[in-house]
């Protein structure tokens, strides 16, 4: 097996031109991949477009120096704008600023309480759904860019995906994806093409705003009114964060921190809430961008990601009016395509992989799909797998009963994990009326998880005992020993 590389650090980067060159240009050209989407997000979210991306700033540039991935953009997401939009449309803007901050305050608590860790029990079929839906989601919201526009609009989507798709065969000094944005947009200004541009959009001019003013009162109402929310916020953005990091760690064959990931995206929105507004997480699309198509490994990515997003809203808005909705969205419909995994539906995928596992995967994916909520689709895919697995499980406990040559004692040995799905059908396995007066259950071929197996043995000691047998459990593991010991008897009939 032949391990990756490990990534370059940004102090050998900042001393490599070409690494250099390589994470600049990356974040450059996923600025522009992500400028639509955070004011199409804007609307989702009822909130001014400037605050989307001022907050993206924040964002991208608090993780660049915090996060645990790097290459991995954060700004504000649509995830997030899918559960804080009903807010305020309801309520109004001025509750997001308690909301955000409520929302980083749980994520702080998280990472350093290392709950991160519990990402481990994702199954690897819902990680792959999740992948395909994004993918999926991406392509989708892609299309309406390309229906009832003028004609010209289509040449110069083709143009767009032959450059993309081209110009890595012939060169990668400078991202495909940016060079098909230049183009294209100077072929739209030269010829004056009246297409859909960023600027029909949303208003990203005007400069920078300032602090944002707390306009309700901290008191126990606000707190009932804007919990719900938070707590929907803070865990809708960990969940699609730490799946991304999970993601790219796999792209890059490298590690990350989750923990780290976690209380810094907790600051990140405490932050963005002070000076921007709105709430974020991680940008998959984006994510894909910088670090399949610019080839980022490293912070200086992001952090130039930032800056530029900085430099466009302020000083260069009316050049980046001027991009061609058509080019963004051709580049983002290849990253939809590339993100999918094509390989997990394949047909002879599908007839190797175990019917559960594609359950799952496809459970996920329509869930995602539907309710274009990813956490919905992740928490129903992973319940599912759950009780998938325990059903296996329940059904791989195997009883051996051996006689002794006298027929005076009788020996079981009993074979696989015990827990409350597996051992409901253990105390059928015994033979308590033709048994001998002598039984002996080995268990050194099983172990003892839960109070229901515990439970369990309880009854099978009563109903020999009933019979006038003594029954011995033998062959108990350490931990399997002091379980039975503290809980047997003590639970009841």
């Amino acid at each position: 097996m032949t391990l990756a590389p490990p990534a370059p650090t940004v102090w050998a980067t900042l001393r490599n031109p070409r690494l250099l060159s390589i994470e600049v240009l990356a974040g450059i050209v996923t600025t522009l991949a992500l400028i639509p989407e955070v004011i199409s997000f804007s609307v989702i979210a009822g909130v001014d477009p400037r605050v989307s991306l001022i907050a993206s700033v924040v964002l991208a540039i608090t993780m660049s120096f915090l996060g645990g991935r790097p290459a991995m953009i954060t700004a504000a997401a649509g995830a997030v704008a899918l559960v804080i939009g009903p807010l305020v449309k309801e309520h109004g803007v001025e509750y997001l600023l308690p909301t955000v901050v409520l929302a980083g305050l749980i994520q702080v608590a998280f990472g350093l309480g290392g709950f991160a860790r519990l990402m481990r029990f994702i199954p690897r079929s819902v990680m792959i759904g999740f992948v395909n839906s994004l993918g999926i989601l991406i392509f989708v919201a892609q299309v309406p860019h390309l229906l009832d526009v003028p004609w010209l609009v289509y040449p110069l989507f083709a143009l767009t995906v032959v450059i993309v798709l081209v110009l890595p065969r012939i060169t990668t000094a400078v991202p495909a994806p940016l060079v098909a944005i230049v183009a294209v947009t100077v072929i739209s200004v030269v010829a004056h093409l009246q297409i859909p541009t960023v600027g029909d959009q949303g208003v990203i001019s005007g400069g920078l705003p300032g602090f944002t003013e707390l306009l309700v009162p901290l008191n126990l109402d606000t707190l009932s009114l804007i919990w719900p929310t938070a707590v929907s916020v803070a865990f809708v953005g960990l969940m699609e964060t730490l799946l991304t990091a999970k993601l790219v760690d796999d792209i890059t064959e490298t590690r990350s921190s989750k923990s780290r990931e976690s209380w810094a995206l907790g600051i990140a929105n405490i932050a963005a809430g002070f000076y921007g507004g709105i709430a974020g997480c991680a940008m998959i699309g984006q994510t894909v961008v910088n670090v399949k198509l610019g080839r980022a490994r490293t912070r200086i990515s992001t952090f130039v990601a930032g800056l530029f997003l900085l430099i466009l809203v302020t000083a260069l808005s009316s050049v980046m009016e001027l991009i061609p909705m058509v080019a963004l969205a051709a580049v983002m419909m290849i990253v939809a395509l590339k993100t999918i995994n094509w390989h997990s539906v394949m047909p002879s995928t599908l007839k190797r992989m175990p019917l559960s596992e594609t359950l799952v995967m496809a459970t996920t994916v329509l869930l995602v799909v539907v309710t274009h909520n990813l956490a919905i689709g992740v928490v129903a895919g992973t319940v599912l797998a759950m009780i998938l697995f325990a059903r296996r499980v329940a059904h791989v406990v195997r009883v051996d009963r051996t006689l002794d040559d006298d027929g005076s004692a009788v020996s079981y040995l009993v074979h696989g994990p015990l827990f409350f799905g597996s051992s409901n059908d253990l105390v059928e396995q015994f033979s308590y009326a033709e048994d001998p007066a002598v039984v002996t259950v080995d268990f050194s071929q099983a172990q003892i998880w839960d109070a229901s197996t515990v439970a369990v043995l309880d009854s099978v000691t009563n109903k020999y005992e009933a019979h006038g047998t003594t029954v011995t459990f033998a062959g108990l593991d350490p931990r399997s020993t002091d379980l039975h010991s503290r809980l047997s008897g003590a639970l009841g009939d």
